[in-house]
């Protein structure tokens, strides 16, 4: 039977019959994990658990059915999306998908804005960004002093929770005044990339070791 097959087949057992081919009910990271046990489990493999990346934000995040209309490419195309550690493999997953289904609607360039959070996030140790009413928690986090003095300048009404190993960060507004309003999808996507950046920059050499152990994971 092909690997495909297996990876399929695995999910739906998994997941239960039509749920395979649908990650809103648990979310894209916990999903693929999923189907990445079940595979393991087809082929009598040990899987050493790792630590769940959540991120829980308002999104819009998918592949429509009427974009890629198959059940097992959508669920192949999901799961390259997630096995990317990198910029040029997930622009390497679009282009196929572009190749083969045309150009992508919305909720899959928000999709591709997840995946590129879940890389940038993972490279500072960052396994938790949640929306919790009106912040964004990020953990673990354990800041120095001068990351303190950072986060307190460049996001002054943040909370500091060293006990829980989180940072809690006002959530992002669009607009002004009476106009303004949450940020959603790939914004809030990419201030939660720009917050990354700016209070747990990665260092290179640091970048470098997630590049290969993601390498190494996939190959």
């Amino acid at each position: 039977v092909a690997m495909k097959d297996l990876e399929i087949r695995g999910a739906g057992n998994l997941l239960g019959g039509q749920q395979s081919g649908h990650i809103e009910g648990v979310g894209f990271d916990l999903y693929v994990r999923l189907v990445g046990e079940a595979v393991a489990k087809f082929r009598g493999e040990e899987t050493e658990p790792e630590a769940d990346m959540r991120i829980e934000l308002p999104v819009d995040a998918h592949l429509p059915a009427d974009y890629v209309d198959h059940e097992r490419l959508r669920l192949e195309a999901y799961r390259k999306l997630a096995a990317a550690t990198d910029e040029a493999q997930l622009q390497e997953v679009l282009d196929e998908l572009t190749d083969r289904y045309g150009p992508y609607p919305e909720p899959v360039g928000v999709l591709a804005d997840v995946a590129r959070l879940r890389i940038r996030a993972r490279a500072s140790g960052v396994n938790d960004i949640v929306m919790q009413g009106n912040f964004i928690r990020f953990g673990p986090v354990e800041l120095s002093d001068s990351q303190v003095v950072r986060l307190k300048r460049l996001y002054p009404k943040s909370l500091l929770k060293p006990a829980l190993r989180s940072v809690l960060v006002p959530k992002p507004m669009s607009g002004s005044g009476f106009d303004s309003k949450e940020m959603t999808d790939s914004d809030i996507l990419r201030w939660a990339h720009q917050f990354l950046d700016a209070i747990l920059p990665v260092v290179e050499s640091e970048a470098t070791e997630v590049k290969e152990a993601g390498a190494a994971k996939n190959g």
